[in-house]
């Protein structure tokens, strides 16, 4: 079992009852297999401020200020920030 910190670590923004919320965190679930790393489930209903920032942007998988990606998950995008390399953009 690894310590908290050993892996880089990631925030999900979710909301209940939105598939492609369940999907994106499925895949992610699967990616953890190989490449661990921590993730907070954090549910957008459940902060006002947070509602406006992500509410329509769901799922998020960001880390810090950093969106990593939304809507659907962007393995290159993940893979990429889990190596430490930075964007193509």
């Amino acid at each position: 079992m690894s310590n908290i910190g050993e892996h880089p670590g990631l925030s999900f923004y979710y909301r209940d009852g939105c598939h492609l919320c369940e999907d994106m965190w499925q895949h992610l679930q699967s990616i953890r297999e190989t490449h661990p790393f921590d993730v907070d489930l954090i549910n957008v209903d459940s902060d006002p401020d947070l509602r406006a920032r992500y509410g329509t942007l769901i799922p998020v998988l960001a880390s810090g200020e950093e969106i990593i990606c939304n809507y659907y998950l962007d393995p290159v995008g993940l893979e990429r920030f889990l190596s430490g390399l930075p964007d193509s953009e």
